[in-house]
């Protein structure tokens, strides 16, 4: 029996909503991992498409500058994984086992903060690492949602790889056909929406490379100079985690100042030192110059927008933030904040004053469209 005053349809109308909200989060949960690779497809098709373009004029076929794009980023991918992944595997192992003879310098410290007897600490905290090292899954979130074992997730790599080289190849049909679905007069909008979405993603990927190359060696190397074990691993973590806006650097100093603090508190203090030089290199050089000129958002939505992606696409989603904020950016901007203002902007256009106490008009005494045309854009005094 519905309340006073409240017709039965619009009960109806209310439970519907809510069995369709429920009905779109449970698919959005299922379709999570679908949707992460959607992006990093598009995301991966973009650079190779621009590569096919620029090589286009050297009168390479599209097809083989494609080509030789994606060998050659899978090229220099193999590269770095030859020349770091084995020392960075080794230093991860050997940081592991020595987790408890880390911890044991500031157990006592870190009992008081946990709550938890010193003895048990080192214990803890080695489980923890172990739980990642001996079990890669966690750290890829949804994935593991639908059973993908390794060869499943290089399988889907692979994948997306080979849809990203066909849509570098011929782009035009998927643009024409997402133009299309908009009426003809929002076709050219639209168009300009995507340039905008495609430009933000490349500067933010070029952003990106060059961020992780320049904190990797200025890392390294403060570190080697400091003296503090395991360089190449703290270096390689910073480096892939400033992917992650603000809250990776923050995430990547803390493991080195900690183990620097189980030898001395001044070796600590210089490894601090040498994060927060890199990180203020990284925020008023790297980013402003070479990132946020193409991404333009601002620092305090980053930060939230990085916290709510997490949350809803789990850690993978963490490292595409930055392309979903900007996607989503650009749309509010584009199709909601500019049609207001375009109309803020027709209300207070002046409207023609006709002339007082005239009790017909003829077509002949109206204004010609010159003498509109100039009254519309002269603003009234």
């Amino acid at each position: 029996m519905t309340g006073e005053g409240t017709s039965p349809h619009v009960a109806y109308r209310a439970v519907l909503l809510a069995a369709g909200l429920l009905l779109f989060g449970l698919l959005f949960r299922q379709l999570t991992t679908l949707l992460l690779a959607v992006l990093m497809t598009v995301v991966i098709a973009i650079p190779l498409s621009a590569a096919a373009t620029r090589l286009e004029r050297y009168r390479i076929p599209r097809p083989v500058g494609a080509l030789v794009a994606l060998l050659g980023g899978v090229a220099v991918l193999a590269l770095v994984i030859y020349l770091l992944i084995p020392p960075f595997v080794d230093q991860t192992n050997e940081f592991v086992d020595d987790v408890p003879g880390i911890v044991k310098n500031l157990e006592g410290r870190a009992g008081d903060v946990v709550g938890s007897e010193p003895s048990e600490v080192g214990d803890r905290v080695q489980e923890w690492f172990e739980g990642y090292t001996d079990d890669p899954g966690k750290l890829i979130g949804p994935i593991t949602s639908i059973g993908l074992n390794v060869a499943g997730v290089i399988g889907a790599l692979v994948l997306i790889l080979i849809t990203s080289y066909y849509m570098a190849i011929r782009p035009d049909p998927l643009v024409d056909g997402l133009v299309s679905l908009v009426p003809p007069a929002r076709r050219a909008h639209l168009r300009h929406v995507l340039a905008r979405v495609r430009q933000s993603w490349i500067g933010w990927m070029q952003g990106v490379g060059i961020d992780m190359l320049v904190t990797g060696v200025l890392t390294y190397a403060a570190l080697t100079i400091i003296g503090l074990d395991f360089a190449i691993f703290f270096a390689v973590l910073s480096a892939l985690l400033v992917v992650v806006p603000y809250f990776g650097a923050i995430a990547g100093a803390i493991p080195p100042v900690l183990f620097a603090l189980t030898d001395s508190p001044g070796k600590a203090l210089l490894v601090l030192g040498a994060y927060t030089l890199v990180q203020q290199l990284e925020s008023n050089v790297t980013i402003p110059v070479v990132m946020s000129q193409r991404v333009r958002m601002h620092p305090a939505m980053i930060a939230i927008g990085v916290v709510v992606v997490g949350r809803l696409f789990g850690f993978v989603g963490l490292f595409v933030a930055v392309p979903i904020l900007s996607l989503i950016t650009i749309s509010v901007e584009e199709f909601w904040v500019r049609q207001l203002d375009a109309d803020e902007a027709e209300r207070r256009r002046p409207e023609i004053e006709l002339p007082s106490g005239a009790d017909e008009i003829h077509a002949g005494d109206l204004p010609s469209e010159e003498l509109v045309d100039e009254h519309a854009v002269r603003p009234a005094s």
